[in-house]
């Protein structure tokens, strides 16, 4: 099996909406053979090319046509290709945990890498550089809430909000928001409190 046949075979195994980056293939060919099998694919509209190195399999939607890829799919990616961590913030991380409805126009993520816009299509995702010890709970429920409760702010958080967020968080995942307490300001340890409350 070719290089370029052993790729199309893993792109044709991931689901719809699947970002990714040339990296996810250097194990089954050259740098060149990769690049000459994605721009392959892409010309022939099996698989979109979304800007610099990042790429997916396009979702359709019957009415809306190509759908505008996921933003929490978008900064993986970027993520795991440029070694780099990120951490959702502001409005973005309050509509992730379900505290707010509204989608915001501009995404942003904390990052120990380079501040930059990645822009996808209409859709613009901002990375800002933060020193590594605001990074420390970034894959973890924790760095979440922080953000999420910092955005909404502390008159702006309700006993429906803590409720919802402990009938919709899985119990094992609340527990763990006792071990970073030390890491949220004051006035949110008795609100993470409540939410990791057995």
């Amino acid at each position: 099996m070719t290089a370029a046949e052993k790729i199309e075979r893993r792109i044709r195994r991931k689901p719809k909406g699947w970002v990714f980056t040339p990296r996810q293939f250097r194990d089954l060919g050259s740098p060149y053979a990769v690049g000459m099998t994605l721009l392959r694919l892409a010309r022939a509209g099996s698989i979109r090319h979304l800007g610099r190195g990042l790429y997916d399999i396009p979702q359709q939607h019957r009415v809306l046509g190509e759908l505008t890829p996921d933003p929490e799919a978008i900064a993986r990616a970027v993520a795991g290709r440029d070694g780099i961590r990120l951490q959702p913030t502001g409005a973005y991380a309050a509509n992730l945990l379900g505290l707010s409805e509204q989608v915001p126009a501009k995404i942003v993520f904390l990052t120990d890498g380079a501040s930059r816009e990645v822009r996808v299509g209409k859709q613009t995702i901002t990375l800002r550089k933060r020193a590594p010890s605001r990074l420390s709970t970034h894959d973890r429920l924790s760095g979440l809430l922080i953000h999420a409760f910092q955005h909404l702010g502390k008159a702006h958080i309700t006993p429906a909000h803590i409720a919802q967020l402990r009938k919709s968080l899985p119990a094992a995942e609340r527990r763990k928001l006792l071990a970073d307490l030390p890491l949220a300001p004051a006035w949110m340890h008795p609100l993470l409190r409540e939410i990791a409350r057995a």
